[in-house]
């Protein structure tokens, strides 16, 4: 007779699985709502940035120094865009990110408006203004998303979704026959 003991830990199923269902989740087409239902749901400043292209004051954001973990999202459709993980601090008194949670949720478009040169940003989902892209930023990317908070919405990262490794570990004592010639 033997003895086996089974051990089966998904923290390496969840490890891998979690990040694509999240992406799965938040990459799904949201709802465009129409100029009238955005004038009710937002206030004159974040309808302001986010539909006549406007800009709030430097180091006035509800963002920009903003530290939590977690995602932002458009303010008008709730598409994610940024996640915190890619926030840094560039000084420039606006929400700062290295890249979008995928290229596929903003929309880059040349500005020149106020006499500048420059690559706008807007929700791809529903082409919301949300600041403008410069190349004078970190690595990996060399970017810096330049974003107004108006123009963003904040999900905090849900605590305790990592797996603890114990806590799937299932214990089977089984005997089995040995074969004899």
């Amino acid at each position: 007779m033997k003895s086996c003991k089974q051990l089966f830990s998904l923290r390496g199923v969840f490890t891998i699985l979690l990040p694509v269902m999240v992406f799965n989740i938040s990459s799904m087409a949201q709802e465009i709502p129409t100029k009238g239902e955005l004038k009710k749901k937002l206030t004159p400043l974040q309808y302001k940035i986010t539909q006549e292209k406007g800009t709030e004051p430097a180091f006035t954001g509800k963002y920009h120094n903003s530290k939590e973990e977690g995602v932002y999202k458009c303010i008008c459709c709730g598409n994610s865009l940024f996640s915190s993980n890619a926030k840094f601090d560039s000084g420039s008194g606006w929400p700062s990110f290295y890249e979008p949670v995928s290229e596929d949720e903003i929309h880059e478009e040349s500005d020149s408006s106020h006499g500048m040169s420059r690559v706008e940003v807007q929700c791809n989902n529903c082409k919301a203004h949300l600041g403008h892209v410069f190349e004078d930023g970190p690595e990996p990317t060399g970017l810096r998303y330049c974003i107004n908070s108006a123009s963003l919405s904040f999900e905090k990262e849900e605590e305790n979704l990592e797996i603890e490794e114990d806590s799937f570990e299932i214990e089977d004592d089984f005997d089995t026959e040995e074969e004899s010639d």
